[in-house]
């Protein structure tokens, strides 16, 4: 069985849904700090040819909060209108708006405050609007040590779930040691993708924006054909 694992984000790039795609069992951290200045509750979208963020507002509390401790800000109310607006005005003429705002539109009035639980959920939905069938894990269910860190922590997740391979993005050579998972019988692979390009209006291609833009100007079936444009390096 093949896993991967990683942190929530808000609406990822496209890399993140071929990550989930290439695996039987996704495993999304919940129990893990939230980080200020990553992407856990920001991406980019498109606004005339430049990019631009749209941000998850989060209820001012401790740095120390793991993510699923930490709640959505009261003036999410105005906030997500702001982030429909923003939208709108960026990609009404896009090809696939229509479906790709109702989708936007049903994630973003979702009655959750749980930061976790509210990203957790859009990862899901957009899923289900791709059409990927991947089993889902939250991490903090699991039967292990989660005071454990890095590969350490990772390994035992792997244990847990009866991982045969476990397949990381690239960012994780460094991170993680081949002979160190061939010793628990697990296999490592880092997944690469292909450059990705499609047509964004008439402007000059933004690479790795957020997945609105790739479902904004692409089919659900070009969409497949992108997720599989990828190699594995081992």
């Amino acid at each position: 069985m093949k896993i991967a694992i990683m942190q929530p984000y808000f609406v990822p790039y496209i890399g993140y849904f071929q990550l989930i795609n290439a695996v039987d069992q996704f495993v999304i951290y919940d129990n893990i700090k939230y980080t200020k200045k990553g992407w856990i509750n920001r991406n980019r979208i498109l606004v005339d040819g430049k990019d631009e963020y749209i941000t998850l507002p989060i209820r001012k509390d401790s740095d120390y909060l793991h993510v699923d401790q930490r709640k959505l800000a009261d003036s999410f109310v105005d906030d997500k209108n702001k982030i429909l607006r923003k939208l709108a005005y960026a990609y009404r003429k896009a090809p696939h708006y229509d479906a790709v705002y109702a989708l936007m539109e049903r994630i973003l009035e979702k009655p959750e405050n749980n930061l976790f639980e509210f990203i957790y959920k859009s990862v899901l939905e957009i899923c289900r609007f791709l059409e990927i069938n991947t089993t889902f894990v939250i991490s903090s269910t699991l039967p292990v040590d989660h005071e454990l860190k890095s590969q350490d922590r990772v390994i035992a997740i792997c244990k847990a779930l009866n991982t045969t391979t476990y397949i990381n993005p690239p960012g994780g050579v460094e991170l993680y040691s081949k002979e160190t998972f061939n010793e628990n019988n697990i296999e490592l692979e880092f997944l690469q993708s292909e450059p990705i390009q499609y047509h964004q209006f008439k402007n000059e291609f933004i690479a790795s924006l957020s997945i609105i833009d790739v479902m904004m100007f692409n089919s659900t079936e070009e969409i497949k054909k992108l997720l599989a444009s990828f190699y594995t390096i081992k």
